[in-house]
């Protein structure tokens, strides 16, 4: 397992100074007033810190979720078109309105949906929000490096990574990526730690615990993401004992 990096919190501290004052050379004009020790204080001071910041760490980490899904099925009736621009053949509409339906059913609909644009996930989008309402919802990006990326040996895990972190909001739990192989199978392998194959509209559903989506990455690293099941349009969605 790949650890990522990531910046440590910045912590601030209170330092109290415990050196006694110099003695007056003039009797107080008043009865001197009563001081708790420093000492007390500073351990005070830390306890009550650490009390407070435990309970706000624990109450604000959340699971974070996250969908790797492949497109549909693509047709090759017209060669004359290039791959970018080829779109779904018959099977491949079935296969992905039987997705949209599983992905409901299973309570996986994201809040944010990072989508490659070529035409075959564009199209298997549109059927996704066609068939169930909730994927209207989701903000989307069109990101046209999903489709060149995808082809590039070991390097789709970090760039989802890092196009993830730049368009999410700590308030989103859910975000799907709509992405090609070998890139898409090989990624989900990486975060989760285990050999996964993905064809076509095919999902996998990971997991990992973060305050952000940029500590969720952190925390799990390359291995450390809990695989929740794939997700299959004409079969049972698989899920890992």
């Amino acid at each position: 397992m790949v650890a990522m990096c990531c910046n440590a919190p910045h912590l601030h501290y209170l330092t109290l100074h415990s050196s006694p004052p110099l003695p007056s050379l003039h009797p107080p004009a008043s009865p001197p007033s009563f001081r708790i020790p420093n000492r007390l204080l500073l351990r005070r001071s830390l306890t009550l810190e650490n009390t407070e910041g435990s309970a706000s760490e624990e109450s604000s980490s959340c699971t974070r979720r996250l969908i790797l899904l492949r497109p549909a099925e693509s047709s090759w009736e017209d060669r004359s078109l290039r791959d970018h621009d080829r779109p779904l053949s018959k099977a491949g509409r079935d296969a992905a309105i039987s997705v949209s339906h599983k992905l409901q059913k299973l309570g996986w609909v994201p809040e944010l949906i990072l989508c490659s644009d070529a035409m075959r996930t564009r199209q298997t989008l549109m059927i996704l929000q066609e068939h169930v309402r909730c994927f209207l919802e989701a903000k989307v990006h069109f990101v046209s490096s999903f489709y060149s990326i995808a082809a590039m040996d070991g390097q789709t895990a970090e760039h989802l990574r890092q196009i993830i972190c730049r368009f999410s909001k700590d308030e989103v739990l859910t975000i799907m990526c709509m992405g090609h192989n070998r890139g898409w199978e090989e990624a989900a392998s990486m975060l989760s730690g285990t050999s996964i194959e993905l064809k076509t509209c095919n999902a996998a559903l990971l997991e990992a615990a973060g305050r952000s989506w940029h500590e969720a990455f952190c925390l799990a690293g390359f291995g450390g993401w809990k695989l929740h099941g794939i997700v299959k349009p004409h079969s049972a969605a698989a899920f890992p004992e």
